[in-house]
């Protein structure tokens, strides 16, 4: 069975809250609902740290190596600018697809680039919570 990392940053908490016209009206515990479900029906067994600090988002990718087979990361904000990120994701290792429930690419400027998705094997963007569930099936089914 895999054991997938969902690791989410800064304001996943506030999901149904904030901005629902961008990110929808599920709140936080729905989204890990709904990707708990999809996982075990895949045969995944899914964890889940969101955390609004850069340094306890690093602390657990590094925790990760040797313990999960991949981790699902939307990085928030730190997408744009955490080098730091960038880094962990390089030392840990572990296989890594980041996500975006917004279009990055049709909002302000500033979010078109991601300096973390280069330490990724994939990126995606704008599907919403079935941005998720896309990259929990990558998992699941990659040869």
């Amino acid at each position: 069975m895999k054991k997938i990392l969902i690791l989410n940053g800064p304001n996943l908490n506030m999901l149904g809250i904030r901005e629902p016209g961008i990110y929808g009206n599920m709140d936080y515990a729905g989204l890990c609902e709904v990707i708990k479900q999809e996982g075990e029906k895949l045969g995944a067994e899914t964890y889940f740290i969101q955390s609004n600090s850069e340094g306890a988002i690093i602390d657990a990718i590094h925790g990760a190596r040797g313990v999960y087979d991949g981790i699902i990361i939307n990085p928030g904000a730190y997408t744009h600018y955490s080098y730091a990120i960038f880094d962990a994701l390089l030392a840990a290792d572990v296989p890594t697809v980041e996500v975006h429930i917004s279009n990055v690419h049709k909002r302000e400027d500033f979010r078109h680039k991601s300096v973390t998705a280069p330490a990724c094997e994939g990126q995606i963007v704008g599907l919403g919570v079935y941005g998720y569930i896309a990259a929990l099936g990558y998992f699941c089914r990659k040869v």
